[in-house]
């Protein structure tokens, strides 16, 4: 009788050193209101608030910039290209005009 009386006495202590977080966790359900779901607009993607009008500009306009890069390297390839033939061709004419002599 003494040992169980003990250890009823000594459950709480325990518990509160074994375990000091062994407090309840609450959580809540997201809330989501009509249109958070994230699926698309009814309206289609050409509807839509300024958000998302905004952010299709921003798209766009990275797209853009990023394919002018791009275009700008391809050009200066071939400004280095056309030079390398041009030094070609006259290294050909030159030897064709030095066999001739």
């Amino acid at each position: 009788m003494l040992r169980q009386s003990l250890i009823q006495s000594l459950k709480p202590g325990l518990r509160s050193t074994l375990y000091p977080a062994s407090r309840t966790i609450t959580t809540t359900a997201v809330r989501m209101g009509e249109g958070d779901t994230g699926a698309t607009r009814s309206g289609g993607a050409a509807q839509g608030d300024a958000f998302s009008k905004r952010e299709q500009g921003e798209e766009a306009y990275y797209v853009r910039q990023r394919e002018m890069e791009k275009l700008k390297a391809l050009k200066e390839k071939i400004a280095e290209h056309q030079k390398h033939l041009d030094e070609l061709d006259k290294n050909v004419t030159e030897q064709m005009n030095s066999g001739k002599k």
